[in-house]
């Protein structure tokens, strides 16, 4: 049985509990490739499950990882429009912190012109995310505004570049000046959270209408805030919850001003439904990157080993962009 190295979630807890283990190669299901990973993206929800939080769906690989780069090694059954030595990125269901990952072959988009195979490992987890969201039923329509709470997240600087490639206006808020300034060099206006009241500063900036989409990772008293602040007919799309789960909502703005709240969580939806996103990124955003309209922020890359540190500088929100591992 051929072997390969793994990073394992060994119990639940906080960044050292990920070790370095030795495990099968994944076994190819139909429709389905296998990558040899060259370097795998850090997100969100890896430290939520090694934390306990966020289990992966039945059937996928107890490993984290959710987006990974590299070669084509072999390919499944039904598999026709890739073949070995093709030069992939691709959303996982799991199974990204190893040598070997398995990814449906509809997941697999080519490596942009121009990138390297780390900077292609920080695209497909942020890119799924945002544009299914930003541009699905409830996101932007032609002229529309926008505010994204955690400008300098992963999620944060894939939505800033998308929306503003696009012709939208964009706000986004961020912790400290220099996010805030690397907010703006992608084309926002920034907010410091810290010490400015993002309804105020987005409520004078559109001579009091307020912004049509709020892209929020952040939840918990945030939200009434952000209906309060939510255009005519405005949408809240919710990503996560940092500051918590529940909230208060101020009803009457809700139904006086037509307001949509929706949620998403890319990892339980269907292989379908990521394969129509996968061809819609491959059709109007990978021009983008190639033409340098869109590119890779990424912040830090680890070792392999080494993804202990990656998730502790994850949890410190010190980052700007993306973190990567990079696997020899």
């Amino acid at each position: 049985m051929q072997m390969m190295n793994a990073i394992e979630i060994s119990r639940p807890g906080g960044p050292e509990v990920l070790v370095p283990v030795q495990r099968p190669l994944p076994e190819l299901r139909p429709g389905e490739v296998l990558i040899r990973v060259a370097a795998a993206g850090v997100n969100r929800p890896d430290v939520g499950q090694r934390a306990g939080r966020y289990n992966p769906p039945p059937g996928a690989s107890d490993l984290p990882g959710l987006e990974v780069a590299g070669t084509i090694e072999a390919v499944g059954e039904g598999v026709t429009h890739w073949k070995q030595g093709d030069r992939v990125c691709a959303l996982t269901p799991g199974g990204g912190y190893a040598e070997f990952c398995a990814a449906p072959a509809s997941h697999c988009l080519p490596v942009p012109a121009g990138l390297t195979l780390v900077e292609a490992a920080s695209l497909p987890e942020t890119f799924f995310t945002v544009w299914s969201n930003l541009f699905g039923p409830f996101g932007l329509k032609p002229g529309e505004s926008v505010l994204v709470q955690g400008g300098s997240s992963g999620i944060g600087v894939t939505a800033i570049q998308l929306a503003r490639a696009l012709g939208h206006t964009v706000f986004a808020t961020a912790g400290n000046d220099a996010k805030c300034q690397a907010c703006e060099a992608l084309g926002a206006q920034a907010i410091n959270y810290q010490r400015q009241d993002f309804v105020a500063v987005v409520k004078e900036a559109t001579q009091g209408r307020g912004v049509d989409v709020i892209l929020d990772m952040v939840g918990g008293d945030y939200v009434a805030r952000e209906i309060g602040v939510l255009a005519p007919d405005g949408r809240l799309v919710l990503l996560a919850f940092l500051r918590g789960a529940e909230a208060a909502l101020p009803l009457g703005d809700i139904v006086f001003k037509r307001l949509v709240i929706t949620g998403s969580a890319l990892r339980p939806r269907t292989v379908a439904f990521k394969a129509e996103i996968a061809q819609q990124l491959k059709e109007k955003v990978w021009p983008l990157i190639e033409a340098g309209s869109v590119r890779p922020v990424i912040h830090s890359t680890f070792p392999f080993e080494e993804a202990w540190r990656a998730h502790a500088l994850m949890e410190s929100s010190q980052h700007i962009g993306k973190i990567v591992l990079t696997v020899n």
